[in-house]
């Protein structure tokens, strides 16, 4: 690059965006992914030692893949050629390929091809690909939000890394934002940008991760704020709410709204409500929380509320977290909405739950009396000796697939942990229980847990 083109890509870069300003350009500036550059770990120690793998980078939208490949590609001192999966076609890779072998004879510089979203490649364009990944012509650094294994050939895979990036925590995000700020080469410092705690909270939220639309935003909210007569520019909430065309929730996520609302939100459900648990997970999935973290607390609903008066709850509700794992936010949240709304209308229970607490009592502060010797297994000759499994039945041997024994100790055999209600499918259970059990459970079915 001679001092022409240096100076346009300087031009350049200050035209760019924020988030393309203020991109690290070293792993000290690097925010994140300590799991894998952090001091010890594979990538980092391959980034010393000047000798990278191929790799594909896994990760969400704005975790860093982009920035990344840059950062090796500098500290290695290759040549950086970039495409898109997007737009680019066998021709543009068998250039850059002609390029890099030309580069590596007559300066013997190494090229660093880095494919952005290389998901989007099909089989040919990855096949093409592929001879000069082994032969050492390129070294590939593919970035991709999909997963790998179903994404990228499996000849290619074998011959990379897979680097799994997170997504960046709110306190990274926090981090990235307030460097932004204060910047004053290539952030917004030199505009005297103050952003208030509430809009900068509003900020990190709204991101969802993603530090790219964080910055964006960012500067979107800063630029339109007019500075006040000592020159300074005051971003607010509303501010930054007329920013990015979205009203702020009011919501924290580590506070005491998070455990009010969520108290809400089971509660209206064990009420049976289905309007109120649909505003209250909203109030929640709209403010950014983390939607498995609901996920799991209708798991945990389907089995404390409802139970056995409608098992398919549970199955709805892991369902509905397998949607939201495979097609992210915000598509999700109509499967968090769907169970929500089951659950508000499925028959309740809490039998299931009462049972598991009266056995846990026993466990954690009773005897814990051996196993009868009819329900021991006896697989060796002085196990049958001593008696283990010497009467026990079959049930499978028996007319209707049941027979009566004593399964529990003896100091336990008058006990009964389960008290069925007649509450939707649970009815089925409890006519079934008092024709096996009629002694235990013939008092049951006037009353409902």
């Amino acid at each position: 690059m001679d001092l022409f083109d240096f100076q346009l890509e300087k031009d350049k870069l200050k035209e760019a965006p924020l988030a393309a300003r203020m991109r690290p350009t070293t792993l000290s500036d690097f925010v994140g992914q300590e799991h894998v550059i952090g001091v010890g770990h594979v990538l980092r120690n391959a980034i010393d030692s000047g000798n990278l793998p191929s790799m594909v980078l896994w990760g969400p939208p704005g975790s860093g893949k982009t920035t990344l490949a840059n950062i090796m590609a500098r500290a290695i001192n290759s040549h950086f050629s970039a495409v898109s999966a997007v737009s680019a076609g066998v021709s543009d890779l068998r250039r850059v390929i002609d390029e890099a072998r030309e580069r590596r004879k007559l300066s013997r510089q190494k090229t660093l091809l880095f494919i952005d979203e290389i998901h989007r490649f099909n089989k040919a364009q990855q096949d093409a690909i592929l001879p000069y990944v082994e032969d050492g012509t390129i070294t590939l650094i593919g970035a991709t939000t999909e997963n790998p294994s179903f994404e990228v050939i499996s000849p290619l895979l074998s011959r990379s890394q897979v680097f799994v990036l997170k997504p960046l925590s709110a306190q990274e995000i926090s981090a990235i934002l307030k460097r932004a700020i204060t910047d004053r080469e290539c952030g917004l410092g030199a505009f005297n940008v103050e952003v208030n705690e509430m809009a900068l909270d509003y900020l990190v939220a709204m991101a969802n991760s993603d530090a790219r639309t964080a910055l964006n935003a960012l500067e979107v909210a800063a630029m339109t704020t007019l500075p006040d007569e000592d020159g300074k520019r005051f971003v607010t909430l509303p501010v930054v709410e007329d920013a990015v065309q979205h009203r702020a929730i009011l919501y924290d996520k580590n506070g005491e709204q998070h455990y009010d609302i969520i108290s809400a939100l089971h509660k209206t459900m064990r009420g049976s409500d289905p309007d109120a648990a649909l505003y209250w997970l909203a109030r929640m999935v709209e403010a950014g929380e983390d939607p498995l973290y609901i996920a799991r607390r209708l798991v945990r609903f389907a089995s404390e509320d409802v139970g056995m008066a409608d098992p398919q709850a549970l199955v709805v509700c892991m369902a509905a977290q397998q949607a939201v794992h495979f097609i992210g936010m915000p598509e999700g949240n109509l499967a968090l909405a769907q169970a929500a709304v089951y659950l508000s209308t499925a028959p309740k229970s809490n039998s299931l739950y009462a049972a598991y607490s009266r056995v846990k009592r026993e466990v954690t502060q009773g005897h814990n009396a051996p196993v009868p010797l009819h329900l021991r297994n006896a697989p060796t000759k002085l196990m049958k000796q001593l008696d283990y499994g010497k009467g026990y039945k079959y049930a499978h041997e028996f007319e209707g697939h049941f027979v009566r024994q004593q399964n529990l100790p003896d100091s336990l055999k008058e006990r009964q942990f389960y008290e069925p209600s007649e509450q939707g499918f649970e009815r089925q259970v409890l006519l079934r229980l008092k024709s096996w059990w009629p002694e235990r459970y013939s008092k049951f079915g006037k009353r409902q847990s």
